[in-house]
Order: C-alpha cells, then structure tokens, then sequence
C-alpha cells in the first residue's frame, strides 16, 4: 500500500521521466528517487537530492536540473513550495492538501494502515527463545520472546510470509544431567538421597523437586529401583517434557505461539547429518583428516578448521547448528532469523561461514543479538528467585506487572543494548511509564468519541475535512507522526529492529497529547470539530496498529 513517501517519489520520478524524454535523454536504468527527512526545521518536509545524481545525465549543473524540477513539481497540488538548496538539494513542502489525503487513507485502511511490501511475499523463518527445557524461563529468555515475536509481526506487517521456530535443545550434555538432578530429588523425596546425589553442575532451583514430585505421583516410586542406565533416559525425558509444558504455557501466556516446535534429536534421523557432510565434502568444505570430519573454515577468514565429527564419531554442537540451517533453508525459507544471546557473538561468522558452504548468501541468515536485562525496584537490583535457584523467571515478572508492560519494556532499547527493567516503574499509572502514557492515549481517544456519541453529534466523513483548517503546529505535528507509520515499519523489517515500532507508539502519543492539550474538540464550530474528530480517529487506528504489533492491548477506558 503506497504511503506519501512512495507518492512523491513516484511524482518526482514522473516529473524527471517527462524532462528526459524532452531532453532526449534516458535514466539509469533502476533509478529511484530517494526522500528523506531534514535534519533541521525549515527545510521542508522531504529532501531530495536526485538533481545532484542525474545532473550529468542531463548534461546541467545540480542547480539548473533542481531548479526545472521544482518549477514542475510547484504545479502539483499535494505541493506547497519546492525550492533549490546548496549545490542541487531540492526541499519540497506539503501543501495543506496532503493531510486529507492521510487522514482519508489511514480512515479508508484502518488495520492495513502502515502496511509495507519489503517482503514481497517471500518466506522468512524467525527462530526465538529456544531455551534448554532444563527449567523455566528467565528475564533473558523473556526478552527473547518479545523481540523475536515482535520482530516477526513487524516481517509480516512488512510484507514476508513469517514461520515462528522454537528449537529443543533435547538433546547433549544437558539432558543427561537435568536427568540426574531430578533423579536425585525423586530419590530425597523417597527419603533415600544419599542413594543419588545432586549432581554439583545439575540444576539446582527448587522447581526440580516439584517435577521429582510430579513423577513420584504419577509413576510411583518403582524408578528407583531401576538400574542408573534405564532410569536416567526416563527421567530426562519426563522431566524435559514437563519443563517443555511449562515453557509453552508461559510463552502463551505471554502472547507467544509458535508454528514449529522443532526438535533437536530430529536431527539425526534420516541420514540428515551425513547428507549435509557429504553435501558440503562435494563443494570443497569439509574433509576427513586425522579420523575425524572437519569444516573447511578457513576458506571464509578463520583462524582454523573445524571439526564437525569426532574421531570417536561424535558430533560436534557447530555440526548440529549446521544441519539445522540446512534443513531450514531445505525447507523453502528465504530468509532466517536467528534470535541468539549476545554472548554467542563471536559465533555468528562461523554459521554465516556454514551458510555460504551451502551455496547461499551469508545475508540469507541473520542474528539479533538480546543483551542482558538488569530487574529493578525503584533503582536497586532485585534478588534472585527462589524457585528458579538462580534468576528471576518471566512468569515471576508477569504476574508482578502484567504482559503487557513486560513485553512493551523489553523492546524500550535497541535488543543488542542493555536493559533496565524497573519493576515500580512498569506498574505506575503515570506518564513517566511509557506503555500507561501510550495506552492512556488510545483510552483519551476513546473517551472522546464516546461523548460526541453521547451529545448526539453526528460522525464526521472523510469528505468533511476541510485540510486549511488544521493548521496549528499542534496539529500538523500529529498529521506528520501519523504520516511516517509505513516509514517506521519498512526500517524495522528491513534493519529488524522491533523497538521502533516502540519508540513510534511514544513518539505518536506524545504528540497527540500535544494536541489534546492545546486544541478543543467538543465545543467549537462544527466544521473544526469535524476536522478534530477525524484526525483523532486517524490517530486512534494508528495507535491500534502499531500496540497490535507489539502484542500490547489498546484499552477503552483506564
């Protein structure tokens, strides 16, 4: 769906398509204008600097092929002025029309209102969370969620057909000792821990004596008397599949539903990590040296190979990342989003490496990276969970705060920044709690229209705005935030930066109380009003959308 910016250029692009016919000259093939915003005030509302690259294909100065421009471009009625800066800039100015124009589309659009094509329709596989099912999860994990989440609303909102992936680690060193742990609490419970001790690298928080009791109550003690190699596979397992049961309703619970749970042992069936081996021996990168399997690395600027199977036939953790991503890409995916810890920085040019084994562009994967979050209580570090052992869990901050401030909080900052997550702050009802100050907005709105339902006043049309009528700073500093909605979602898809579709709902509520407080809506003449209710209205579809998107409710009244 075009948006203004898509207008213009298409305006411009028209006006230097005439002036190069009458030249008899050709554009570059591929042109396209380019608009963007001025850095100062006074500058117009969009700049462009087409006569700057295109002067020598019309054989004129910058100046001379801005200037024609600007006379042509100054007919046009969504224009108010367009005039030559510096060596060949143009600055064009909206005139007064292009706000009914907004309006009427945002009006006409609703719910599709800010929609994009950088998709274009073609698949993307976001992959988030993915945590160990070793036990709940944390703040980190949280902020995972919301971040892969989002950013994969903001992809289909963009135009991409998006596939959320949770991917099980169920499989490796870990399992084996979450089997161990909670082998070691059924034992206490049975009162025969000496028999099974905890493990001093198992996991240690006390929901592991819970999932013990669990299966105490629905198998009975009979485990114990199992010997250790029969018993360990079945406790992982029950153990696993619980924590896995928590995990899912904890995601649900937060607005998270995954498409796909793929499961790590999955891997190795179906030959799928022979074939990707001999898939990647049959390119030139892995080989077989020393009795072990090794990925050619070096050829991409490591600092050495690496083995991917070990002489003792054993594969490594790169060698599962590997064949996961094949199969991902096997399976039709253009693009794969990976949402990974920071900590796992240093790797991503090594899987990037692995992608382009396979034949594909390295760009065809790409990682947000999810900083640490420090929980506070007005200012000072909150302690650790007791039930967890060692982290505060996301259903301990939901329940203190709701999901909806959770989630609104995680994407405050850029994922690869730290974060700051005041507690008391998410839970006051102030404007200095930034989702209560964007919600507030969308609930004023509300109450607005339901008074001019209650005094009988009729609902304005789109027809009825008459656009020299919102003239004030309050009011064009609105139309102009609402205007750049499709601006901010194409950046977030294509940059995958979910925070700032948070920042725009900030930002777009700040100024709407700017207006609120400012201008009178009921009580003036009735031309104004109508302008004022539709552009009200506007705002409030705009707010809906981009709180939708961050899976953040919109509520009537607060």
């Amino acid at each position: 769906m075009e948006d203004m910016r898509e207008a213009l250029q298409k305006k411009v692009e028209a006006v230097l398509a005439s002036l190069a016919q009458e030249k008899g000259t050709a554009l570059p093939e591929g042109f396209r204008v380019l608009l963007e915003r001025p850095r100062r005030s006074g500058q117009g509302d969009w700049a462009c600097n087409a006569a700057m690259q295109l002067a020598k294909t019309f054989s004129l100065s910058p100046r001379d092929l801005a200037t024609q421009l600007a006379e042509r471009l100054g007919k046009d009625d969504l224009l108010a002025g367009a005039e030559v800066a510096g060596p060949g800039f143009l600055n064009l100015t909206l005139s007064p029309v292009w706000v009914k124009e907004l309006v009427g589309r945002i009006l006409d659009q609703k719910e599709d209102y800010g929609r994009v094509d950088v998709g274009r329709g073609r698949k993307v596989q976001v992959e988030f969370v993915s945590a160990n099912p070793t036990g709940p999860l944390h703040m980190g994990h949280g902020r995972g969620a919301a971040v892969g989440d989002i950013a994969a609303s903001v992809l289909a909102f963009a135009g991409w057909k998006v596939e959320r992936e949770y991917y099980i680690n169920d499989a490796g060193l870990q399992m084996e000792l979450l089997g161990r742990s909670a082998r070691s609490r059924y034992f206490e419970l049975l009162g025969r821990g000496d028999e099974a001790p905890l493990p001093e690298d198992g996991y240690h928080g006390e929901y592991m004596t819970d999932l013990a009791r669990q299966i105490l109550e629905e198998e009975g003690p009979g485990w114990a008397d199992l010997p250790e190699e029969e018993a360990l596979p079945r406790f992982s397992d029950a153990t696993a599949k619980r924590v896995l049961d928590w995990i899912r309703r904890d995601l649900e619970a937060f607005g998270v539903v995954f498409d796909v749970w793929f499961s790590e042992k999955s891997l190795y069936q179906d030959d799928q990590v022979q074939r990707a081996i001999e898939a990647l021996k049959g390119r030139g990168y892995a080989y077989d040296a020393d009795g072990a399997v090794w990925f050619r690395s070096t050829a991409f600027g490591d600092d050495k190979d690496r083995v991917m199977i070990r002489s003792n036939g054993a594969p490594t953790y790169f060698t599962s990342d590997v064949v996961y991503h094949k199969n991902k890409y096997d399976r039709g995916f253009d693009l794969v989003v990976n949402v990974w810890g920071a900590d796992h920085h240093g790797y991503i040019p090594r899987m990037k490496s692995a992608v382009s084994a396979m034949g594909r562009d390295p760009e065809d994967l790409q990682v947000m990276l999810i900083q640490l979050v420090n929980l506070l209580r007005g200012g000072e570090p909150v302690s650790m969970s007791k039930r967890a052992g060692t982290f505060i869990t996301l259903q301990d901050v939901m329940d203190e705060v709701g999901v909806d401030a959770t989630r609104f909080f995680f994407v405050m900052r850029r994922c690869d920044s730290h974060l700051d997550f005041d507690l008391e702050l998410a839970k006051k009802s102030s404007s200095d709690n930034p989702v209560f100050y964007v919600q507030y907005a969308h609930a004023r709105i509300c109450s607005i229209l339901r008074e001019t339902e209650a005094r009988g006043l009729p609902s304005p049309t789109p027809e009825d705005l008459d656009p020299n009528l919102l003239s004030t700073p309050e009011e064009l500093a609105l139309a102009t935030v609402l205007a750049r909605f499709p601006e901010e979602i194409r950046k977030a898809a294509e940059g995958l930066e979910p925070h700032r579709v948070a920042y725009y709902a900030q930002e777009l509520a700040e100024a709407f109380h700017g207006f609120y407080n400012a201008a009178r809506i009921l009580g003036v003449e009735e031309p104004l009003r109508k302008a004022r209710m539709l552009l009200l209205e506007a705002t409030r579809i705009t707010l809906v959308n981009a709180l939708r998107l961050l899976g953040v409710r919109a509520p009537e009244r607060m």
